[in-house]
């Protein structure tokens, strides 16, 4: 029996090679056929297993049934009681267009496990009963030899046991882009550390950048580090965004209201003598009354108007609930490279003989110069430059890309410090390829911490002569200074004494202090070297040339991002699989610390308990350092036990069951993976910071916009409940019938309600806190504006157009023309005309919530003059054509009855302004006493 649990890892990379393939059952020819169609049948496939979704039935019917919907069920059912199948037809209708809607913007949601099998090859080679063949990858078992060249995707978890020159990218599994270099060599470890710090193991779904070897296979399908992290995002379950739970309450509210009123009418309506049928009609136009039939279509026209607006600002939503959502963020946990950075290696400062030069240019576009750091004169012709840079350029792997009509960009291929030196050495026009010949690569090891290339070429001067071999060595100074006996100066050598010793250390402590990652190069002349060219042999006596120092630029746009985010009361916490002293010098240029820092490294992550964690994640001026998928995952899980909001980025597959945690998972569309993707809620288009924080802007205008839309529509409830009340109370015929409540709710107030959906984020949204969790949208505050103030005056103006139609055709206030008769048909109109008149002015008094709408330019709206067109048309529609009056029991009105109802709009829009200016005077003078 083969263990392949991760359990065993250790076995795998601590053991000699012919012991883990004895340990495996497996030899160096490889498995028989016969073997691996047995361990095939054991192990079963090499793949990703899905997990097993809901039925797109069952997803289009839970658009059919969430509460909102079930409340316009209800108002449906509602209507077709109360004789108005046509009324009932149209909210199904609604329903129905909602539903569709939803289901399509959001049936994409659940694909993860299906873009991780596209990370795993079709096809792979193998060694079987001594020969190499291809196989499909889904058929690899464990004990299978697999040849990898430059290019492969490695189709399983391996054990290297040969290995020529081998980079691997598995920036997908830890988010770290510079590429490993393998050994085949035994790990010994005194201390637990991560499998992907294992030097001599491979991963499924990487990549091998350069170099090709041989690896012996322990774990497929879902027992490799792929699969486990595929079981991590298909365990997390999605929580109920912060909108939907708030629909949920509103909705249980407006009904438990709508009913206790419509029985409280029904009850009443009896008592008062009311025949049961008649009665119970009231009760049903009380209840159809209270139902915002508008709410839910607007609420999601709204959210899809708010995606189109946010796309254009490079940030692509998902799901329409996770727009709002991030308006109420209050922590973004942030990987540092490419988002905060721009993920360009660039060297900047070249120290060499004593000189500190500067180098401009940004990039791996190679066009640059190099000046002095003391004078700012331009360094040309410097024989140590030119040695530095020839060093630099030849001990390399990477190959620079030119821009080409897909990728208009400068690029590297392989790792990108390489690439930073070998553009910088472009710049300085050294030869490319090098006018040498590589005898052997000494390749970089951790242990180690350098990499050597020993060429042969023919020259003069301080170049070596024919057939004579010269090392080219970069690597960490501190390493390379101790094995330095003398100095580049001048163009020539000179001993490398105390003093050269300690300026150069300065220097590195200069470069390191300023967050630039430094690297020394140097080189030894072999002359005829005969011996065998190994790290003992090459690695000494060497001739110190210089100091490289380059960073990954942070991006010049982000830092005002970050100063947005604390005005905002946005936490900003950096999460990188970088090293701590990089990633704090990035979060202190950043911005994001300030001060006293600790840096929190992946290993603390792992030690603390949830509480401990917790504590950490409490403290001000954190950074996590060296993190992994599962700390990613605990981070989001400790935020969120503080009632935290998470937004959470990042681009691998390792990123993955943290995005799906998070409240909101925020992929990267240039640099993510396919994985990421599909498991974020948000996808940033140009993997750039400040386009999540233009994405909480404006989901916090969301959150703002649906509460203005909520109020205009609340408003005009209540001079839609006031004509049942004074019929029941005082036997007032009814100044407006169902089915012209219907007609605003579904009518009029449609497109004017969607406009404010659409009103751009108000100045002053980034300079509030976030909304608390669990804050209603239903507030006390909302609530008092919306029935007491702007609902009351619309109720005053549209009883007083009622009766204003009674009076001027001889009836009086007590007794006013009764159903049936031109005059109260006309009557009855005049109030349907004095209510949307009056939800006119309520719609310009509802831009705003604290500033004044006089201010706020219609322009940078345009929906809002198209609602207002669209409003006043179904109006005029209403009265005047005659097919729609026996239906909405409607009737034509002359000129002059306009005059009135005309008036409500600028008084309900000036009482508003007066109700802001005393809000803003009294919230000045509270500011002022305060401070």
């Amino acid at each position: 029996m083969h263990t392949t649990e991760s359990g065993a890892l250790e076995q795998y990379y601590s053991m000699p090679i012919e012991k883990v393939l004895e340990a495996l059952g497996s030899g160096f020819s490889g498995l028989s056929e016969s073997e691996a169609s047995s361990r095939l049948r054991r192990y079963g496939l090499n793949e990703i297993k899905e997990a097993r979704g809901k039925p797109l039935s069952w997803r289009f019917a839970a658009n059919l049934t969430n509460p909102m919907a079930l409340l316009l069920w209800v108002a449906s059912v509602m209507a077709y009681i109360g004789s108005m199948p046509q009324l009932a037809w149209a909210i199904v209708g609604v329903v129905m267009v909602n539903a569709a809607f939803s289901f399509w913007q959001e049936y994409r949601a659940e694909r993860t496990a299906k873009e991780l099998k596209k990370l795993i090859p079709q096809h792979a080679r193998v060694i079987r009963d001594g020969a190499e063949r291809q196989v499909p990858a889904q058929n690899i078992v464990p004990g299978d030899l697999v040849v990898i060249s430059e290019g492969d995707r490695i189709p399983a978890d391996g054990r290297v046991i040969k290995n020529f020159r081998m980079l691997t990218d598995e920036s997908a599994l830890t988010g770290e882009s510079r590429p490993v270099a393998k050994t085949s060599q035994p790990i010994f470890l005194r201390t637990k550390t991560s499998p992907y710090r294992l030097p001599n193991l491979v991963f499924g779904g990487t990549n091998l950048v350069s170099g090709s070897g041989v690896a012996v296979i322990f774990a497929t399908g879902m027992k490799t580090q792929f699969g486990r992290i595929a079981h991590l995002t298909e365990a997390v379950e999605e929580e109920q965004s912060p909108l939907q739970k708030e629909l949920r309450r509103v909705t249980a509210t407006v009904t438990l209201f709508a009913v206790l009123l419509g029985i409280t009418i029904f009850l009443v309506s009896l008592s008062l003598g009311l025949a049961a049928a008649e009665s119970f009609l009231f009760a049903i136009g009380m209840i159809v009354a209270n139902v915002p039939e508008g709410l839910l279509p607007t609420v999601t026209l709204s959210l899809a108007i708010s995606m189109q607006r946010m796309a254009k600002r490079r940030a692509v939503i998902k799901r329409l609930s996770s727009v709002e959502t991030l308006g109420c963020t209050t922590v973004i946990c942030t990987d540092k490279t490419g988002t905060l950075t721009c993920n360009e290696m660039t060297v900047t400062h070249v120290w060499v003989g004593g000189l500190s030069i500067r180098v401009t240019g940004t990039g791996y576009n190679p066009q640059g110069s190099f000046l002095s750091a003391t004078t700012g004169a331009p360094v040309e012709n410097n024989p140590d430059l030119q040695l530095l840079l020839t060093i630099a350029i030849t001990c390399n792997d990477a190959r620079l890309v030119p821009p080409t009509d897909q990728n208009r960009r400068w690029s590297v291929l392989g790792d990108p410090t390489e690439g930073a030196l070998l553009v910088a050495a472009l710049k300085a026009d050294i030869p490319y390829p090098p006018l040498t010949e590589r005898v052997t690569v000494l390749p970089f090891e951790s242990k180690r911490k350098r990499m050597s290339v020993v060429v042969s070429y023919a020259g003069a001067g301080t170049s070596p002569g024919p057939k004579h071999l010269r090392a080219y060595v970069k690597g960490a100074p501190a390493e390379l200074l101790d094995l330095s006996t003398t100095i580049l100066k001048g163009g020539r050598t000179a001993p490398l004494d105390d003093l050269d010793k300690e300026i150069v250390r300065r220097q590195i402590d200069s470069y390191a202090r300023d967050g630039l990652r430094v690297l020394g190069l140097a080189y030894r002349d072999l002359g005829d070297h005969t011996s065998k060219l190994t790290p003992d042999t090459v690695e000494c006596e060497l001739t110190f040339a210089g100091l490289v120092a380059m960073t990954d630029p942070p991006r010049p746009e982000v830092e005002e991002a970050i100063r947005r985010c604390k005005q905002a009361g946005i936490r900003v916490l950096m999460l990188t699989g970088d090293y701590g002293l990089t990633a704090e010098s990035v979060a202190r240029k950043l911005g994001i610390i300030t001060g006293r820092a600790r840096v929190v490294t992946g290993e603390e992550v792992e030690s603390l308990s949830d509480e401990g964690l917790q504590k950490v994640l409490s403290e001000e001026n954190i950074v996590f350092a060296r993190i992994n998928p599962e700390h990613k995952l605990r981070i989001v899980m400790g935020l969120q036990a503080l009632n935290h909001i998470v937004a959470m980025t990042g681009d691998g597959v390792n990123d993955a069951p943290a995005l799906k945690r998070a409240d909101i998972g925020v992929a990267m569309g240039i640099s993510g993976t396919d994985v990421a993707k599909e498991a974020a809620d948000i996808i940033i288009t140009d993997d750039n910071f400040t386009s999540i924080v233009n994405a909480v802007e404006e989901g916090r205008a969301v959150y703002n916009n649906i509460k203005k839309f909520t109020k205009y529509i609340f408003a005009s409830n209540v001079p839609e409940i006031v004509p049942f009340v004074l019929f029941a109370l005082a036997n007032v015929p009814l100044a407006l019938n169902v089915m012209q409540i219907l007609s605003v709710d579904l009518g009029t107030d449609m497109v004017p309600a969607l406009a404010l959906g659409a009103e751009p984020p108000e100045e002053d949204v980034m300079r509030l806190p976030p909304r608390r969790r669990g804050k209603s949208i239903l507030s006390t505050s909302l609530l008092a504006q919306a029935f007491l103030f702007l609902g009351a005056i619309e109720a005053v103006a549209a009883m007083t157009s009622y009766y204003w139609m009674n009076i001027i055709n001889g009836y009086s206030l007590s007794s006013p023309a009764q159903p049936g008769t031109p005059v109260y048909l006309m009557a009855t109109t005049m109030t349907l005309v004095g209510i949307v008149m009056a939800q006119v002015g309520n719609v310009f008094a509802c831009r705003t919530e604290r500033s004044s709408s006089l201010k706020r330019s219609i322009r940078i709206n345009p929906l809002l003059p198209l609602g207002l067109v669209f409003e006043l048309s179904i109006i005029l529609s209403l009265v005047y054509l005659p097919f729609l009056h026996p239906i909405f029991g409607t009737a034509p009105l002359l000129p002059h009855h306009w005059l009135l109802p005309l008036a409500f709009a600028p008084t309900i829009l000036l009482a508003d302004e007066v109700r802001k200016l005393i809000v803003r005077r009294r919230n000045r003078l509270t500011s002022s006493f305060e401070g």
